[in-house]
């Protein structure tokens, strides 16, 4: 930053006053109308309520479940491995090349597109014909 590039910080908007007078276009009541609960203060009704009536998240079925034990494997595919800069890939390496942003429960090397260069490949799971084409150029292939 240099000091011609300078400038001034950016206004902040005054906020409305409210209930000061008739002529302000928000006197008298405040916007909030005559009586009822929204007109109290205090009042309002909280999200997903309706009057009273059985609200749509109760009215619903609930419907399967979340498996705590799945684990979430990144997938990284063959067109992506040829980005990779050294010659032996593993999760650590494709994060530090910025090919993958993290690892969570490991990487899965699946077959979409072409391997262009032989590389030595560790991962936790390969599909059969990812582990086929990587072979195929001369690499290797480990399961961790």
């Amino acid at each position: 930053m240099k000091l011609d590039e300078l400038a001034p910080a950016q206004e902040k908007q005054t906020r409305t006053r409210v209930g000061r007078g008739m002529g302000s276009g928000l006197g008298k009541t405040s916007g909030r109308g005559h009586k009822g609960q929204k007109a109290r203060s205090g009042g309002g009704v909280r999200r997903g309520f309706e009057g009273g009536q059985t609200p749509l998240y109760r009215r619903l079925p609930k419907r399967g479940f979340t498996n705590i034990h799945a684990l979430n494997y990144t997938e990284v595919t063959l067109t992506m491995l040829n980005q990779a800069t050294t010659a032996e890939v593993t999760a650590e390496s494709l994060i530090a090349d910025g090919i993958i942003s993290k690892a969570n429960d490991g990487i899965v090397i699946i077959a979409t597109g072409n391997l262009e260069k032989k590389l030595a490949v560790k991962a936790k799971r390969f599909t059969k014909a990812a582990k086929e084409k990587i072979e195929a150029l001369g690499g290797k292939t480990e399961v961790i």
